[in-house]
């Protein structure tokens, strides 16, 4: 299958190294800063040489004649760029969030839907193994009634990770540590829980880094089951002391996922439990990965070709990532207007 690129920023490696295990054949690459090929992508030199690298997305689509399409730019421009691949018959993978806006989330989804293309969420924490593991155990009942689900975000980012870009912590571009930084962990409540919360009340601050979106928020969040949850998403940890905590509670039984991005068991009790359970699976799943993005990008993609090819849809399709940024902007209007959100 044809694959192209757009973005060689941060994430890029990540991508390219996913469309790689997958077999894509990569046809182009684009980015408005040639640089960054040069220093986010030399691992790949090699088997990049020879794949054009453009400056404009729309021209991509034209010489290179992409199949698939990665969008990995700055958040402000996944709509567009989302609507432009898919009007060209393209396939898309998009990187969180799926846009700024849910008026331009429901685009993007009508727009699949009618040309028939597949388009997926870049939402890869679904797919480490620790995450899938808790899925299977709330598949199968294992927790009786769920009764609390929480996310807690505990992460520091420097001057430096600001600095990178002027993008970065914009409104128009970017977001907090909400938008950016716990998308993944809220779609993975909306995963659990199996839908949106049913109301959610708010706070958001910008305490410590210059930028025009929050650095810290709190949230509380009541499901339709009358299950209680909670978030607490920061970039203002104090450095080394990193964190990200997923946890639910049920009547029979509780499960918490942590370590510096969710992927380390640390609790594992249910009523149910075989002998050793918990000591296997704190054995099997109790490092943390080299990086914060995990192991998921591959499989995500492996799922994306799944559905290509099946003519079916992947996990993480439009409408789980417009379910996600429902969420983060509920959570942006009831800090602003002081007031619960309540979903339609």
């Amino acid at each position: 299958m044809r694959y192209c690129l757009i973005g060689c920023g941060r994430v890029s490696p990540e991508h390219i190294r996913a469309a790689q295990k997958n077999g894509l054949e990569i046809t182009g690459l684009c980015d408005t800063v040639p640089a960054n090929k040069e220093e986010n992508l030399a691992f790949a030199a090699d088997a990049l040489r020879g794949v054009p690298l453009f400056a404009d997305y729309r021209q991509m689509l034209r010489n290179a004649r992409p199949e698939l399409v990665a969008i990995a730019t700055p958040s402000g421009y996944h709509a567009e760029m989302a609507l432009d691949c898919i009007e060209a018959g393209c396939h898309v993978i998009i990187e969180k969030p799926i846009a700024m806006h849910l008026t331009d989330a429901q685009k993007i989804l009508e727009a699949g839907r009618r040309k028939g293309v597949v388009v997926a969420n870049n939402l890869q924490n679904r797919f480490n193994p620790a995450v899938q593991m808790l899925r299977r155990a709330v598949e199968v009942g294992r927790f009786g009634r769920i009764l609390s689900a929480t996310l807690h975000l505990r992460w520091w980012r420097g001057a430096g990770y600001y600095a990178q870009a002027a993008w970065r912590g914009t409104k128009a571009l970017d977001g907090g540590a909400m938008m950016n930084q716990s998308i993944h962990g809220i779609d993975l409540l909306n995963w659990m829980l199996g839908s949106r919360p049913k109301t959610l009340t708010a706070l958001k601050s910008t305490l410590v880094h210059p930028i025009e979106c929050e650095d810290i928020a709190i949230a509380a969040l009541r499901y339709d089951n009358g299950a209680l949850g909670s978030l607490e998403c920061m970039t203002v940890m104090y450095p080394g002391a990193q964190e990200e905590t997923l946890q639910i509670s049920g009547t029979k039984g509780c499960a918490r996922l942590g370590g510096t991005a969710g992927h380390v068991v640390e609790l594992w009790r249910f009523d149910d439990m075989e002998a050793d359970e918990e000591a296997l699976m704190r054995e099997r799943y109790g490092a943390n990965p080299a990086s914060v993005y995990g192991h998921g990008h591959s499989l995500l993609y492996a799922d994306v070709c799944r559905a290509i090819h099946e003519d079916g849809q992947p996990l993480v399709d439009a409408q789980e990532g417009m379910n996600a940024l429902s969420v983060v902007l509920a959570a942006y209007e009831s800090a602003e207007t002081g007031k619960p959100y309540m979903f339609a």
